[in-house]
């Protein structure tokens, strides 16, 4: 009873701080002379965005400079309807919607990660806000790997590129997989983002014990041969995949730590079901739904369709269950070695 009515009050106090905290918030925007789309954000956005559109990370994105990224079509119907974890404001409407979208193209305050201004150059100076502004959400504020983007101190691309076209390109045009915006940036503007991602190379390689990542050369420990005889023997991996068929170059498309995962458990390989109905009819598509009373499935039309399983035959084909399977039978040397042969599927 007393820590239930202790957490009551510990409730009611975070609640009145927040209150306070948004209040707080409103009050400011109120005052006379502040721009109306900075009113507008400091009501609806700070509170998850930061007063400054800096991005409270892991969960909450930078804004600055969203408007280098995204449409302000589909920033008004972000902003109308939501997306994920960020809830609608359709009340956001007319001239207070116009205000905010123009406020969100603004510049943001010079902000830096990168260390004391005075130890590095004009321009990685740039480079660093630019970067802390648009990437640093997926790629980390140091450039060595974020929520969902790589190390770009690791990164081949990166480390090959002499010139700065090659990250060029990627910034241009993004990238389908995995999944990056394309960025509206200026030629000056790109150069500036080499040359901070080339300071964090350096800095980098100075303090390699700040190297939060798996770099490639550590799964790169394992024999070759034994993989191979493992791939094709005891794994049992030869029964769904082949080295020249759909793994071929799969080392040229997944590198480390990424490609070590997709082995162990590949995300993303959809489960296929085939039902037979009472009438005769058999009915094939990709498994939607399933428990211990129902089948659902998706056609090849995408039409959502499903049964009661006492009603029904159907059969699974899980091919990621295969490798759930193998977990416990693998040894430290079983996944070291067949690292070492995936990787030389390229």
């Amino acid at each position: 009873m007393e820590r239930n009515r202790l957490a009551s009050w510990v409730a009611v106090i975070v609640g009145c701080g927040i209150a306070l905290s948004c209040l707080a918030r409103a009050a400011l925007a109120a005052q006379p002379g502040t721009n109306a789309g900075a009113q507008s954000y400091a009501r609806n956005c700070a509170v998850c965005h930061g007063d400054e559109r800096e991005g409270i990370l892991p969960g909450f994105p930078p804004l600055v400079g969203i408007k280098r990224q995204t449409s302000e079509d589909k920033l008004t119907s972000i902003i109308r309807a939501g997306k994920g974890r960020m809830p609608g404001f359709p009340q956001v409407q007319g001239e207070e919607l116009t205000a905010l979208l123009q406020y969100l193209g603004t510049a943001g305050p010079t902000v830096t990660s990168a260390g004391k201004k005075a130890e590095v150059s004009e321009q990685v100076a740039a480079g660093d806000v630019l970067f802390h502004q648009n990437c640093a959400f997926c790629h980390g504020r140091d450039a060595m790997g974020g929520e969902t983007g790589p190390d770009l101190t690791q990164s081949k691309v990166v480390l090959g590129d002499k010139t700065g076209e090659k990250i060029a390109q990627v910034v241009r045009e993004g990238k389908v997989e995995p999944k990056m915006p394309r960025f509206n940036f200026s030629t000056e503007e790109i150069a500036s983002l080499v040359a901070f991602i080339r300071w964090r190379i350096k800095m980098a390689a100075e303090h390699p014990g700040g190297r939060r990542g798996v770099s490639v050369a550590d799964l790169q420990t394992g024999n070759t041969e034994k993989g191979n005889a493992y791939f094709n023997g005891e794994g049992g991996c030869s029964k769904c995949h082949s080295a020249t068929g759909d793994l071929a170059g799969v080392a040229s498309r997944f590198q480390g730590l990424q490609l070590e995962e997709r082995m162990l458990y590949p995300r993303g390989a959809r489960a296929t079901v085939a039902v037979a109905l009472p009438s005769g009819e058999k009915v094939a598509g990709t498994l939607a739904y399933q428990d211990e009373f129902t089948i659902g499935l998706r056609d090849s039309q995408g039409t959502y369709r499903s049964w009661r399983v006492d009603r029904v035959t159907f059969a699974v084909d899980a091919p990621a269950e295969a490798h759930v399977e193998q977990f416990p039978k693998y040894t430290d040397d079983d996944v070291h070695n067949l690292m070492a042969y995936l990787q030389t599927l390229k």
